[in-house]
């Protein structure tokens, strides 16, 4: 059990994290919501009631879409884009999608390689770009789930105000949705493009995500 936790502490340990942060946002939301409603004259949800709404879950779902629109793009983007210096990088000269055998694919394969990786056409397509296409599939999903939660907050303001609901469609083009959306986006593409320039000239001893220490600026796609 202990070599368990210790092999797999980074994935637990966000995981928990998550899970705390996602029950810290459902109270603090929730006391949040309540708040308003009191402001406005109307009696407090439940707990079990508010997280359960749409206004929770638009607010979740909307942060989701825009953390795997960022992966997606990423993942997809180093396949082809440098950034010299930086260890988010591939190493210069690896532009594309690279051969067989730095793949280690089909006739390449090892011994211990994932058995799709010896396979051909369809399968070895989907395995080649399986972690890309995962993060897209979560984005749409979470991207729909956001839209769908959000038509229904918003009827509900709609409603609240004495003004006529619309339709998902109609939702769509709506400025609160895009508003909701792009501040999302832009956030986490500052991010990506902070922690890819930053990563050229500033270290963290011993963390996969900087270079050794002593590794000159301009080496590509060397991690520590």
């Amino acid at each position: 059990m202990r070599r368990f936790l210790r092999e797999n502490s980074l994935g637990l340990v966000f995981g928990l994290l998550f899970l705390l942060v996602l029950v810290g946002q459902a109270i603090a939301g929730q006391a949040d919501y309540n708040q308003q409603q009191i402001t406005e004259g109307l009696p407090p949800i439940s707990f079990v009631r508010y997280i359960s709404s749409a206004s929770f879950g638009v607010d979740v779902a909307e942060n989701w879409q825009s953390e795997y629109l960022q992966f997606f793009l990423f993942i997809f983007l180093t396949v082809w884009l440098l950034q010299k210096g930086s260890p988010e990088s591939k190493l210069l000269g690896k532009v594309g999608r690279e051969s067989e055998k730095e793949q280690k694919i089909g006739a390449y394969a090892e011994p211990r390689s994932p058995k799709w990786a010896r396979a051909h056409g369809v399968r070895l397509l989907l395995f080649s770009n399986s972690l890309g296409l995962v993060m897209g599939v979560i984005f749409l999903g979470s991207w729909l789930a956001q839209s769908i939660a959000g038509v229904s907050a918003y009827n509900e303001d709609q409603l609240a105000n004495r003004q006529d609901p619309v339709s998902w469609t109609r939702y769509l083009g709506e400025p609160e949705f895009w508003n909701r959306t792009l501040q999302n986006w832009q956030s986490e593409l500052l991010a990506v493009a902070s922690m890819a320039v930053f990563a050229i000239y500033l270290r963290q001893r011993g963390s996969s995500q900087s270079k050794p220490v002593g590794t000159p600026h301009d080496v590509t796609g060397e991690e520590g």
